[in-house]
């Protein structure tokens, strides 16, 4: 089993930044793949970033070049920097982890004011 616990969520006007966290816990490790996913209502969830061993990362049309997914192997926690917010970004956002099957957090919710 994997717990995850995420933080950073809010609001923030368009153009500001917000930086979310997501601690895993049990049995994961450096080697598995971690991210984050966001679902808006009437939306399916869709991939916003993800993380590989070995640093690799994959990001969702929408945020590259605006997002940034890091990691702390130690800590086993996951970091999105979300920068040049967009109205478009609220939604809830949900850290992902992969260890024989997936794992989802509860959620935080980011709220982008025009």
């Amino acid at each position: 089993q994997v717990r995850l616990v995420e933080s950073g969520g809010g609001l923030v006007q368009a153009g500001g930044s917000l930086r979310l966290s997501c601690a895993a816990s049990g049995n994961i490790v450096s080697g598995n793949p971690m991210g984050w996913y966001r679902q808006a209502p009437g939306n399916e969830r869709e991939l916003v970033a993800i993380i590989f061993s070995g640093g690799s990362t994959n990001y969702g049309d929408s945020v590259k070049g605006r997002f940034t997914i890091s990691r702390d192997n130690p800590k086993n926690t996951v970091y999105l920097q979300m920068d040049s917010l967009k109205p478009e970004d609220t939604a809830v956002y949900y850290c992902y982890a992969n260890s024989f099957r997936p794992y989802w957090g509860q959620g935080t919710q980011v709220t982008v004011s025009s």
